[in-house]
């Protein structure tokens, strides 16, 4: 059925601008009655950072940036979801066209610039679904005019420590002016110090929620190094590897490849599988991986798995593949266990991480 709709809606949504298409995608999910929750094979079970997760397939931020359909992507059979990035006052984000396909590479070049509608009004939405269920995570940045990026975060913090499943710290977006800077050891110390403190407050009278780190595919490995090694000493709970990049790959072919902005899809596969086993390596089994970055296959999938990751997320290969694609990739994760004679995916994750180092 799903791939029957996908047949249909492609080849319209790619008739017309590339943000219009997304808003039209979000509009009919948040429109559609809600099909039943799929029933994942055990299998792909997980218990992550105290939360079970049905599947490791994951929605990344991104798509749903003010928190409209969470609970359409967890009944499309995604084990979770993340909404935002959110920023505590609303921001328009930067000048349209924003959004280009590159449809000869398979991938999406954006700089949005955290254009979203603010704590307040996500707020309220996660309001109305709580009690739902179903792992809903909250990205959390700062606005582009702020004069305290740090206490944006915290203040991210403070506004959906009761509803968030899972936290993620996004520093690292291209399109926020100096947003990466916070990716140096001084200031991320600083940063990761004012948002566990936040989240340990809450913590004393409600549940701990998980905070997760996302990182860029572009650091250098020195940078990653004081990286990781400021998220261990301060006791983050995962993190994500990675954003967009701002390289442009020489096999790029399509002429959107000019456009400024973070690149994603099939072009980022690489840079960001070697970056996660980079990550795997100096975490040393201290907090688990969200692989992100080109994940358009089963294949794709379990080469992040062996290269270090626990949980995947997903986003711009939707745009070329379909809702469909969710499901491919758990039956095919389920096809590579079973091939294994595994029984879980723990003891897989990591396994390739040689071969991309």
């Amino acid at each position: 059925m799903m791939g029957f709709f996908d047949s249909l809606a492609l080849p319209l949504l790619h008739s017309i601008d590339a943000e219009r298409a997304h808003q039209m995608t979000v509009f009919a999910l948040e429109r559609m009655p809600l099909p039943p929750l799929p029933t994942d094979d055990g299998v792909l079970a997980q218990n992550v950072f105290g939360l079970d997760f049905p599947n490791p397939l994951g929605m990344s931020a991104g798509f749903d940036k003010d928190a409209r359909v969470p609970d359409a992507l967890l009944h499309m059979g995604f084990g979770f979801t993340e909404v935002g990035t959110l920023t505590p006052r609303p921001q328009p984000g930067n000048p349209k066209p924003r959004l280009f396909r590159l449809h000869e590479d398979r991938g999406v070049v954006n700089r949005f610039g955290f254009n979203n509608g603010g704590h307040a009004a996500a707020r309220e939405r996660l309001l109305k679904r709580s009690g739902r269920g179903g792992i809903v995570g909250v990205n959390i940045g700062a606005n582009k005019d702020s004069t305290d990026r740090a206490g944006d975060y915290v203040a991210g913090i403070e506004a959906f420590a009761d509803l968030a499943s899972f936290f993620t710290v996004n520093i690292s977006s291209p399109n926020t002016p100096g947003l990466r800077d916070l990716q140096q050891a001084a200031a991320l110390d600083d940063l990761l110090a004012r948002v566990l403190d936040a989240r340990d407050a809450f913590a004393a009278s409600g549940p701990r929620r998980p905070v997760l780190l996302k990182i860029a595919p572009d650091v250098a490995l020195a940078d990653l190094d004081d990286i990781v090694r400021v998220a261990r000493a301060r006791g983050v709970d995962g993190m994500i590897v990675s954003n967009t990049t701002i390289s442009r790959p020489d096999t790029l072919r399509d002429d959107a490849r000019k456009e400024s902005g973070g690149l994603s899809g099939a072009p980022l596969f690489a840079l960001s599988t070697h970056m996660l086993a980079q990550t795997f390596a100096r975490v040393e089994g201290q907090f688990p991986l969200v692989g992100v970055g080109g994940v358009d296959s089963p294949e794709a999938a379990w080469a992040k798995i062996e290269a270090g990751a626990t949980l995947i997320q997903l986003y711009s290969a939707l745009v070329y593949e379909g809702l469909g694609l969710v499901d491919r990739i758990k039956d095919g994760l389920v096809e590579h266990l079973r091939a294994r004679k595994l029984r879980q995916i723990g003891p897989a994750v990591g396994s390739g991480v040689k071969d991309w180092l």
